[in-house]
């Protein structure tokens, strides 16, 4: 009876006028204390501790990350729950596509373009458009293909032609969340840039969808940029700016959404265009937290979506409903991922040698150890893949036991893929790319140091004053000046941006007026 003069009291009502309001007792309990909510968001919170403090025990492990840590914490879960309920069900949470791709995605793919290394993004474009729209179409041919001609003589019989080209839309595309995982844009700028920019999935009516979807993300990351610049809501409080940066970047998937138009491309180009501008118009303050909390937002749904994954590839329901034998199962999943390797070979190797024949500069080629690592990396699915495969085939799991099967052995290759391809994919990388050797010209930052101005622009190169490291410099600031000409596409964007859009959409060296900072007070002193 406390408990429910609590409830009550939280929603105005007192003693004495609770027994007018007999109903509402019982609804505060279903409401409030929903005993199965509360203990699932317990476990999750408590399995995302787990994960966060694992992680950080394994950080300088070569085989484990925090995708695979959340994927087998969440088996565990899993099989612990499935031994509470006594084999019942092991359901926690049920897979939901609205929380997957309403909440957990956008901030991911959003934080992908905020943190994303502009020029090397663009720079690989073109590799990446051809990789994004003609290789998926070739890996999407090889898949359905493979499909209609294997599934038959395993003795799945049912599926109809829309859904074997289904599952070869749904295996052909790269999954973005695994990617970001796994590989790391500045250990490995260039193959992130490539399998990352190949995961956006421009398939069928790709001019339409991209144009306007990128359209759209520009639009709202300019519009941000503008009203922060011109209002300057930091001159009064840190907190509004940082809100309104918040909301506007999940606006406008929001808005791609409700458009049919692809939220992934139009929050990922709202992110790039948003750390272009508007974070350079926020106070020293904001940026600090704007920055920290996208990547930790980021890093949240990413854990929760591996977790949410593990936990539901034990249900126990969807592996009856299948009514497959174990070596039925193995052999789809087998010829799934089997198919998988088929139609990414079928595209990478071909395609990179294509390009390659149009790159007069050694350094620019995709030499085969790459193209290697991005046919590997490139093989994982993940949550996209279930999430896609229960868009396709929940509908319909109990007219067709296949349709079931479609979804276990969806899982069974994440899981697979996810474990072993993720697990090795660094140490892969470390093995046939030689890392840490000293890296290129073409792979280092990009921001020119000012000794290596003073060396290309200072130095006389006259040999009486040179030393024994002089060649090795000169050399270097050769290379420097050849890498970085003065009129590259990149130079006449800087120009145009410089002149045109700063001026009215602020970004870098942006100084807004603030009373309260030493530039204000000076301001202040000198007017007066």
């Amino acid at each position: 009876m406390a408990t429910k003069i609590l409830n009550a009291a939280m929603l105005g009502l007192t003693p004495e006028n609770m027994s007018s309001h007999e109903h509402l007792p019982s609804a505060l309990d279903a409401s409030l204390l929903n005993t199965s909510i509360v203990i699932t968001l317990c476990v999750f919170f408590a399995l995302l501790c787990a994960c966060i403090v694992i992680g950080h025990l394994l950080e300088e492990n070569r085989w484990a990350n925090e995708s695979i840590t959340a994927l087998l914490l969440g088996l565990c879960a899993g099989v612990v729950v499935l031994l509470i309920k006594k084999g019942e069900s092991s359901h926690l949470m049920k897979f939901s596509e609205d929380l997957f791709f309403l909440y957990l995605l956008p901030p991911i793919i959003f934080n992908a373009g905020f943190q994303v290394k502009k020029k090397r993004f663009f720079k690989n474009f073109t590799t990446i458009l051809l990789f994004g729209i003609f290789g998926t179409v070739i890996s999407f041919c090889v898949i359905s293909l493979g499909v209609f001609w294997t599934f038959k003589k395993i003795g799945v019989r049912s599926l109809n032609i829309k859904d074997h080209l289904a599952i070869g839309a749904i295996m052909s595309a790269t999954d973005s969340v695994c990617t970001l995982q796994v590989l790391s844009q500045d250990e490995t700028p260039f193959l992130y840039s490539i399998v990352f920019g190949e995961a956006l999935k421009l398939i069928g009516t790709f001019l339409y969808l991209f144009f306007t979807s990128t359209a759209l993300g520009l639009a709202a990351g300019l519009l941000s940029a503008f009203i922060i610049k011109t209002l300057y809501f930091g001159r009064h409080s840190t907190d509004r700016e940082f809100a309104l940066m918040i909301l506007m970047a999940y606006l406008p998937y929001l808005l791609a959404e409700l458009l049919n138009l692809s939220g992934i491309l139009t929050v990922f180009f709202c992110g790039i265009v948003m750390s272009h501008y508007t974070w350079h118009n926020v106070t020293e303050s904001s940026r600090i937290t704007t920055k920290h909390a996208f990547a930790t937002i980021s890093f949240i749904a990413e854990t929760f979506i591996f977790l949410y994954v593990g936990m539901d590839a034990l249900d126990i329901d969807k592996w009856r409903e299948s009514k497959a034998s174990a070596g039925t199962s193995a052999a789809v999943s087998s010829t799934l991922f089997a198919l998988v390797l088929v139609g990414r070979a079928a595209f990478i190797f071909p395609l990179a040698n294509i390009l390659n024949c149009f790159q007069k500069i050694e350094s620019s080629k995709i030499h085969f150890k790459q193209q290697f690592i991005i046919w590997w990396a490139g093989l994982m699915r993940g949550a996209v893949t279930i999430a896609l495969s229960y868009n396709q085939f929940a509908s319909s799991v109990k007219s067709s036991p296949e349709s079931a099967l479609m979804i276990t052995s969806t899982i069974i290759v994440v899981l697979f893929s996810t474990i072993v391809c993720g697990s090795v994919t660094k140490p892969l990388i470390e093995a046939v790319l030689l890392r840490h050797r000293k890296p290129m010209v073409s792979d280092l930052d990009d921001n020119v140091s000012l000794e290596e101005l003073r060396v290309l622009l200072l130095e006389s190169g006259d040999p009486n004053n040179s030393n024994n490291n002089q060649p090795a410099r000169r050399a270097s600031s050769l290379r420097l000046l050849i890498s970085h000409p003065t009129t590259t596409v990149h130079y006449f964007w800087r120009k145009f941006d410089d002149k045109f859009m700063r001026p009215v959409f602020g970004g870098r060296g942006f100084v807004p007026f603030v009373p309260s900072t030493p530039t204000g007070a000076a301001d202040d002193s000198s007017s007066a």
